[in-house]
């Protein structure tokens, strides 16, 4: 685990001090009064948030969403705040975020206008474009190649939403499966029961390097959207708690701690099989994080 604590608390110290008299109200003055802080975490968004050899919690994702627990910890004055870990899934992350199960969702959850309705994001951690992956052998790599074919995508994400319109606005007459997490949509594409599967670029790359022969696939050039955030979800209508997430997030973006994080995950191995998926930081996040934006609009993050 990487050592945020020192930065991120020295900062946290020096950025709420002068908030330290406000009443507490929402989502801070749960978590003081029950001294737990609940996190919401996938099983198998690698490397955002995933289990590893242990059945633990671990990811890109999580290691953001622990350096605001030590921000935390400095604000509340609780040096002994507990961290529970809650799983979700793609139909159950705004529910629980919702209804006040979980406080913090830290996985692979695109931030989108319609989600904003809903639940309110910190900012953006991450950017990526959603594509399909498909086996090499079925020469399959533009949209329009999945016409009339079976197409997995997993329920409850944006990204079978985006797969719909585009099946119907262009007349493709796909047949979409929806799959219950990442995990099964890409075991029905390696046994046949789907031509493609679409997702996020970065999850498909990280379910690739973990198959029994990545040699044997291929992610579409072509993209389905623009490159869209991934961020921390909230509870909506709690500006405290997200004005908090805000500061505690642009603090570590600021830091070497960022880059560090990001290396971790995306340019050495990772557990449990030690896999390197090889990916720079791309300039737009570069530049998300030097000027920290919860904005949902994928144009704001082009030049």
């Amino acid at each position: 685990m990487l050592k945020t604590i020192g930065i991120v608390a020295a900062m946290a110290t020096t950025m709420f001090a002068s908030a330290s008299a406000e009443e507490l109200t929402g989502t801070l003055k749960k978590i003081k009064d029950t001294g737990v802080v609940t996190i919401g975490h996938r099983d198998s968004s690698v490397p955002f948030s995933y289990l590893d050899e242990n059945q633990q919690p671990v990811g890109y994702a999580i290691d953001i969403c622990l350096s605001v627990v030590d921000a935390l910890k400095s604000r509340l004055e609780m040096d002994a705040l507990e961290v529970k870990y809650n799983p979700v899934t793609s139909a159950t992350r705004i529910p629980l975020i919702a209804n006040g199960t979980v406080d913090m969702e830290c996985g692979s959850t695109f931030n989108t206008p319609e989600r904003q309705k809903q639940v309110a994001f910190a900012n953006t951690y991450f950017l990526t474009a959603n594509r399909f992956v498909s086996k090499k052998t079925s020469g399959l790599n533009a949209v329009a190649d999945l016409s009339g074919k079976t197409v997995v995508s997993t329920s409850g994400t944006a990204n079978i939403q985006e797969l719909a319109t585009v099946n119907v606005e262009k007349k493709l007459g796909m047949n979409i499966v929806a799959a219950n997490d990442h995990a099964e949509a890409f075991l029905m594409l390696d046994t046949g029961r789907a031509a493609a599967f679409v997702m996020d670029d970065i999850l498909l790359a990280s379910l690739v390097a973990g198959a029994r022969n990545p040699a044997d696939y291929v992610i579409s050039s072509e993209a389905f959207s623009a490159p869209q955030p991934y961020a921390i979800m909230l509870r909506r209508g709690d500006e405290q708690f997200k004005s908090f997430v805000d500061e505690a997030t642009a603090n570590l973006y600021k830091t070497p701690q960022m880059l560090e994080i990001y290396d971790k995950w995306f340019n050495k191995p990772i557990p449990p099989r030690g896999l390197n998926l090889k990916v720079s930081l791309d300039p737009a996040l570069k530049r998300a994080f030097e000027q920290p934006t919860d904005s949902a609009d994928p144009a704001s993050y082009q030049q």
